[in-house]
């Protein structure tokens, strides 16, 4: 059932994500930003705690988790150590995600060839 349920909730985002797309004409870049602003506005309002609950990996692994991974990582690091922790808070709390996306994505340009569209 877990997987039904990280199936449907990142679903449910990939959805939004093309109806904004589809219907407000917003390109991929302002689509980025929207969900990660959300995912921090969301994590912020403990409302994002219930839908990764829900939905699990399907929830945490889009963009808007992201955002809620910034949000709760700086809101922690400002409890323990004041006003600098709003700075580096969501550095420290993304670090090894961030890490993970810049050292794959520089393994699959070693791999493969990329092409520009014509």
């Amino acid at each position: 059932m877990e997987y039904l349920w990280a199936f449907i909730i990142g679903g449910l985002i990939c959805v939004i994500g093309q109806i904004l797309m589809d219907v407000a004409n917003l390109t991929p870049g302002v689509i980025l930003v929207v969900f990660v602003t959300a995912g921090v506005f969301l994590g912020a309002l403990n409302i994002y705690d219930y839908i990764i609950d829900i939905g699990g990996a399907g929830a945490t692994i889009p963009l808007p988790g992201f955002g809620y991974s910034l949000a709760k990582s700086a809101i922690k690091a400002v409890n323990e150590n004041g006003l600098i922790g709003a700075f580096t808070g969501g550095i420290t709390g993304t670090a090894g995600g961030i890490t993970a996306a810049i050292v794959f994505g520089y393994l699959m340009a070693l791999i493969f060839n990329a092409k520009t569209k014509q």
